[in-house]
């Protein structure tokens, strides 16, 4: 008798039915926080460029000019009482490159020079960001420029205001004059100007405008002679006017000399934290890595790198 064999069992595929997908383990994706600047945030490659925040630069302009017109005018007002010269004081005791402007016979013309000399440089400065900007073809440039030399002239004035105030040094016309009246027992000084004698303005300003023109010059036109005549030009315009301010009796050549470095230096300055380059890239930045030992702990791998 035949037996029925048993029907074939079924494939476990079959079975189970349509084969579905892996499932792995989910792995929380590794996370870095980074704030290393991106090469989109550099300045083009051959070219200088620079950024100006209208508000904060202007903000910064106007309180600089306040507060170097209010100092101006507290002088004007005669209230701040200059220091008297001693009849006993030895001129000997200056600073050896001092000594001769407090017994020179000042020259009347040289003042008049000097503020000539100054207005010359002032000029330029009106007028360098307009030609700037009709040699770049662009009008933000020429805004840009103006801003920097409004910027590094009111930072010198007020600068220039608060030194004088502090210092309050005699002019030399006031050594002069104290030496011509010597035998007046009545006399005093009663200028409150002739006792403003540290540092130079004159000096300062047109090394302010010298330093931004010059630096602005191989900044735009580094393959060219136009920085270097710039230099050249600006370094005789602000030795001419140092050497006037010292034969007009109005300061010291050490007066002139602190004047001239501290104006330049501004003139350098300013330019250079407006630089697209070094505002946009970073100069220290951290990166921050997430870690998982293999016990399970969590941790991390900080970084920190910069640019000096």
């Amino acid at each position: 008798m035949a037996r029925a064999e048993d029907p074939p069992a079924p494939e476990s595929a079959a079975a189970e039915g349509p084969a579905k997908p892996e499932v792995q383990p989910s792995k929380a994706p590794e996370r870095q926080v980074s704030l290393d600047p991106s090469q989109s945030e550099v300045a083009p490659s051959g070219r200088t460029t620079f950024d100006i925040d209208p508000i904060a630069d202007s903000a910064m302009i106007a309180v600089s000019l306040g507060f170097a017109g209010t100092l101006e005018l507290i002088n004007s007002t005669g209230e701040i009482r200059p220091q008297q010269i001693d009849k006993r004081f030895d001129r000997s005791q200056l600073i050896w490159i001092d000594r001769g402007a407090a017994t020179q016979t000042p020259d009347p013309n040289a003042g008049r020079y000097s503020t000539i000399g100054l207005g010359v440089a002032v000029a330029y400065a009106l007028i360098d960001p307009i030609m700037s900007g009709v040699r770049e073809k662009s009008v933000q440039t020429g805004v840009a420029d103006a801003f920097m030399y409004a910027e590094a002239l009111s930072f010198t004035m007020a600068m220039t205001n608060i030194v004088k105030m502090a210092v309050r040094r005699p002019r030399p016309i006031a050594y002069i004059d104290a030496a011509a009246h010597k035998d007046d027992p009545n006399y005093t000084n009663g200028s409150t100007d002739s006792a403003l004698s540290f540092f130079s303005g004159h000096a300062a300003i047109t090394a302010t405008i010298s330093a931004t023109a010059t630096y602005l010059a191989f900044a735009r036109a580094p393959h060219s002679a136009r920085p270097w005549i710039t230099l050249l030009v600006g370094t005789g315009l602000t030795t001419f006017v140092s050497i006037e301010r010292v034969r007009a009796g109005q300061h010291f050549p050490t007066d002139v000399i602190a004047g001239s470095i501290a104006g330049a230096g501004m003139g350098l300055v300013v330019p250079h934290l407006h630089r697209t380059d070094d505002i946009k890239q970073r100069r220290i930045w951290v990166g921050f890595t997430p870690l998982t030992t293999h016990e399970g702990e969590h941790g991390g791998l900080l970084n920190v790198s910069g640019v000096f």
